[in-house]
């Protein structure tokens, strides 16, 4: 039987930034956008609504006089994210 996807998570761009931060846990705005080769605007989109469901969290702070965007991923987003992987098996047995 086949398990729903999370319709958040099955967009390509929100799951390759989830992607990215489950492996490093946090990620900066420009590291982000150069691994998923998105482009600025729909990446700042796609982190809205991630961080609207709780998945990430969000930090604005300045580095060396340049403001600096840092993701993080939140317990509820890793949840989600396994959860998403084991109903995506299901899809291949």
């Amino acid at each position: 039987m086949f398990k729903k996807l999370n319709p958040l998570l099955h967009s390509e761009l929100r799951l390759a930034v989830m992607s990215v931060l489950v492996n490093c846990e946090e990620a900066d705005f420009v590291y982000l956008r150069e691994t998923t080769g998105a482009t600025a605007g729909n990446l700042s989109v796609q982190i809205d609504k991630l961080s609207s469901a709780g998945y990430i969290t969000v930090e604005k702070c300045f580095r060396c006089k340049k403001p600096q965007t840092i993701c993080h991923i939140t317990a509820t987003g890793l949840k989600a994210f396994e959860e998403y992987v084991e109903a995506l098996k299901t899809y291949f047995k």
